[in-house]
């Protein structure tokens, strides 16, 4: 058996300020950081620009294989960039009556609501050959404000209490299908993890008069790269191994209230973290996901709420232990995976 000493490091438990969770760091069970590498790269032989699939339903020329169109960017072209397009296996019905809107903190003094809410696809370019990460900077700030502007029309309904975006990338990951997509699925209540999320926000700001989220960025041997508007950070709590942070620099609560400037801007970091794990970790299955305001906060709650996006690289397996207790064993240091991943050259 190793000993807890091993590569000079003691184990050590950290705790989460922003979501309140405690992380163990075994540094025991890992190799060096610059050794992980995914053992399922999903990379495919399809390589060549521009390429579609006859029977891919997010491919150009397939939409009467989808589910209803949304919107698509730009609006009403047949040369298509983005679709966003209902999902035909929603996990909730758009159909169902409304429940009645929940309290703040998503319970409403009830266990059972009606199964309403939306469940979209953003299909994010009309070629399968195509990853987030190959698109420029400005074709991924697009992306980002078909959220930004999915999030807008959802906001004119009153039932819907929170947005969450993400994506799955790889099969691992949870992606059914490899034509670059990403998802938002609408609640009519405030999840558990995000509840958490902001009462963990409260109470550091209760303590210390401060953004937990703003905080994080005076921790520079957890820094990535910077950007105009935003930083890229390695968590002191991380809980996966080479979790990625994307935070705005300025205190900002709601991510549907990004500009176009900003959404550019995080364009390019994005497509860099994208490229510097793909490069470094054999272009691992990942998820991101973005932490953002329920869409219905008091004026009071807008100083410690600050969204940002987290990815996280599909490197480890949740087994017993962490399912039981909620707290998850990471075998690298922050500090070491923000380092590996500075020194990823940036591609071009």
């Amino acid at each position: 058996m190793a000993s807890g000493q091993e590569n000079g490091r003691s184990p050590e438990l950290r705790k989460d300020s922003v979501t309140n969770r405690w992380v163990i760091f075994s540094p025991a069970r890992a190799k060096r950081p610059s050794d992980f590498k995914s053992k399922s790269p999903t990379t495919t032989t399809t390589t060549s620009a521009n390429q579609t699939q006859d029977n891919c339903p997010f491919c150009l020329g397939n939409e009467h294989l989808c589910a209803p169109e949304i919107f698509r960017v730009p609006s009403s072209s047949p040369d298509w960039k983005i679709r966003v397009i209902q999902n035909l296996y929603a996990a909730l019905s758009r159909t169902l009556n409304p429940p009645l809107a929940p309290n703040p903190d998503g319970s409403n003094g009830v266990t059972v609501l009606g199964g309403f809410g939306f469940h979209d696809v953003v299909i994010e370019t009309p070629f399968h050959s195509l990853q987030l990460s190959d698109l420029s900077p400005q074709e991924i700030s697009e992306v980002l404000l078909a959220y930004k502007n999915r999030i807008h029309q959802l906001l004119t309904n009153s039932s819907i209490h929170y947005v969450q975006v993400f994506k799955n990338h790889g099969a691992s990951a949870g992606a059914s299908l490899s034509h670059s997509h990403s998802q938002m699925i609408a609640l009519p209540i405030v999840p558990p993890n995000v509840c958490n999320r902001l009462e963990s926000m409260k109470q550091y700001f209760d303590e210390t008069g401060k953004c937990s989220v703003c905080e994080i960025q005076v921790k520079k041997e957890l820094l990535i790269e910077e950007s105009t508007h935003f930083i890229s950070i390695v968590p002191f709590a991380a809980t996966f191994p080479f979790e990625i942070w994307i935070i705005p620099r300025l205190h900002s609560s709601h991510f549907h209230e990004l500009d176009d400037a900003k959404a550019l801007d995080l364009g390019g970091l994005l497509k860099l973290m994208l490229r510097k794990i793909s490069l470094q970790l054999n272009d691992p299955p990942f998820n991101f996901m973005i932490h953002t305001s329920p869409l219905q906060v008091t004026h009071s709650q807008l100083p410690y709420i600050h969204w940002f996006l987290q990815i996280v690289p599909q490197l480890t397996v949740v087994a017993g232990f962490e399912i039981a207790t909620g707290c998850h064993i990471n075998p690298v240091f922050p500090e070491d995976a923000a380092k590996v991943l500075r020194e990823v050259p940036n591609p071009e």
